[in-house]
């Protein structure tokens, strides 16, 4: 069940069971008693009942994640943690290793929310028919419940997509299925569908949402017409924004839009928002653009699950089986370049991520004057774990934030503040939100943070002009301090104890020295001053050098294959 109702239907991997073991099964318990409780003309009254299963485990103990076992149960294995899944027939936990289901495949092969969605429900297997069945019903019960939950379909599947992790609430969905097709299954099987959708389909559009000039309608229940969504004040989607005609550039990767006020937005969209040379071309343009007066200022965000999952990997491998190493250098040099571009263009530059921000994504964030983040944010370098170094400025920028904090002038020890950012981006570090990015260094502590997802370009605008308001001016560039020679040395022992205590491969071991090399400022007396250029050469050579090695191509084609990291 939770590999149905997880990312192939829009949902979080915590799904239904493994979010049931979060909350605590005790306390899940006890929500579903409150609510029957509570609304005893509910029309699913009678299911809010606490299945046997969740109760002979409360009986126990089982309480989930807080006791150590729930629905799931992690445990030591020979290779490490191992997810055990209760077997609700003999009770035992077992490992079920990899499921791999059909519809699941196919949906991961789509897009969109929606696309999935609408690929799951359809699917004819009995995972499908699962998917189907509880979306036709969730579906029904929504509309039943429309005037007494909330007064409109927008707030129901606000509720959902906010409070759930939801990417589309219950009436998007069902649009994303199919008004007509869905309704007409429903009674096929005989499942009681209220009027209101009978009119939906004579008096409108056959869709619960439809857009016209730009602007996003819903359909009223209550009035039996179409009502424009409600928005705050200022609020800005850039679907919108496109159907107004406001593009100022494109490129297949790559949408910069204006969003009035002389401020401009760059949004990506390639597939999951992976940074490649056409994102690149928008980013150069979008800075030539604020450089020559066109522009005032430049968001970089966009209304994407995840901002950005990092460089295109899958191109970096097929250079590296072709052993083009010079167009793989040149590869590293544009995202660094462009990067740079935005860093130290003449008009302020403010990054809004959402969701995942990771390696190349990562550092698009670090190379903002300022950033405007949702609170679910998850920020990382996580290149290592695919056999390579951050070599799109993270390492310099990482570097520049922690030895650059020192004040000039003044003498102090570089080495905790090497061990800082050497166990961050060696560990793979990935924040768990937008304030602990902030403790490990991806975001300044003057970063700004937005609760509501939907308001943070809007947000991110307002701090581009408060910005140009003040004055702005590009940063000067400097040079930091390096712990050189002296600190590749104290690293290179670190890393090899950890080798040597198994808790690292002998690979591991290796990248862990070239890594050392880059942030440490290469092979120089300890205390010399580097520039940003000397770190962007630094990160480039390891870079080449670690794609002619043959096992960071493993690990890249198994991370590619699989989705996962290989420790060889």
């Amino acid at each position: 069940a939770d590999a149905v109702f997880g990312p192939a239907m829009g949902r979080a991997k915590s799904a239904v069971f493994r979010t049931a073991d979060i909350v605590g099964l005790d306390t899940m318990a006890h929500v579903i008693a409150t609510i029957a409780d509570g609304c005893p003309d509910d029309p699913w009254r009678d299911r809010f009942v606490a299945p046997d299963a969740m109760q002979r485990l409360i009986a126990e103990g089982s309480l989930g994640a807080k006791t150590g076992g729930g629905f799931y149960k992690k445990v030591k294995g020979e290779k490490g943690s191992v997810i055990l899944s209760l077997d609700l027939d003999t009770f035992e936990y077992v490992d079920t290793g990899k499921v791999r289901l059909a519809a699941v495949g196919a949906s991961r092969k789509k897009e969109t929310a929606g696309e999935k969605v609408a690929e799951m429900v359809w699917f004819d297997d009995d995972h499908g028919r699962l998917a189907w069945k509880v979306t036709a019903e969730s579906s029904i019960y929504a509309l039943e419940l429309l005037g007494e939950i909330a007064d409109d379909i927008v707030n129901v599947d606000r509720a959902m997509r906010w409070g759930f992790g939801y990417e589309l609430g219950p009436f998007e969905t069902w649009d994303a299925i199919g008004i007509e097709r869905s309704v007409e299954r429903m009674r096929t099987e005989g499942m009681i569908v209220p009027e209101a959708v009978d009119r939906l389909i004579e008096h409108g559009e056959g869709a619960w949402y439809v857009k016209r000039d730009g602007v996003q309608y819903y359909w009223d229940v209550m009035t039996e017409t179409y009502v424009p969504v409600p928005i705050s004040d200022g609020m800005i989607f850039l679907s919108s924004l496109a159907d107004s005609g406001k593009v100022l550039a494109s490129s297949v990767g790559a949408t910069l839009y204006d969003m009035g006020d002389g401020v401009g937005c760059i949004a990506f969209h390639t597939k999951m928002n992976a940074i490649d040379g056409t994102i690149l071309e928008v980013i150069e343009t979008a800075c030539d653009m604020v450089d020559s007066g066109e522009l005032v200022g430049l968001v970089v965000g966009n209304e994407a699950t995840n901002f950005s999952v990092g460089a295109n990997v899958g191109l970096i491998g097929m250079l590296a089986m072709s052993k083009d190493w010079e167009q793989i250098g040149e590869a590293v040099s544009a995202i660094q370049d462009a990067y740079m571009r935005m860093k130290y263009c003449d008009g302020p530059v403010v990054v809004a991520p959402r969701g995942m921000a990771l390696g190349g994504g990562c550092e698009a964030v670090m190379h903002g004057d300022a950033v405007r983040a949702s609170a679910e944010s998850y920020v990382g370098l996580v290149e290592l774990g695919v056999g390579l170094i951050p070599a799109g400025g993270g390492c310099k920028e990482m570097a520049f934030r922690f030895y650059g904090s020192i004040p000039d002038g003044v003498k102090a020890d570089l080495f905790p503040f090497m061990e800082k950012v050497f166990m961050t981006v060696g560990m793979g570090t990935v924040s768990t939100s937008a304030e602990e990015a902030k403790f490990h260094g991806f975001l300044r502590r003057t970063d700004r943070i937005t609760l509501n997802p939907d308001a943070v370009l809007a947000d991110a605008k307002a701090d581009v002009l408060a910005m140009v308001s003040t004055g702005y001016q590009p940063p000067v560039p400097k040079r930091v301090p390096v712990p050189g020679s002296s600190g590749i040395a104290a690293l290179k022992v670190g890393v090899h104890g950890m080798q040597q205590g198994g808790y690292l491969s002998e690979y591991d071991e290796y990248l862990g020295t070239v890594l050392a090399t880059v942030l440490c400022g290469g092979e120089v007396p300890a205390g010399t001053l580097l520039s940003e250029q000397d770190f962007l050469d630094l990160e480039r050579e390891a870079f080449v050098g670690l794609c002619r090695e043959q096992k960071t191509m493993d690990r890249i084609m198994h991370m590619l294959e699989s989705g996962k990291p290989l420790r060889n």
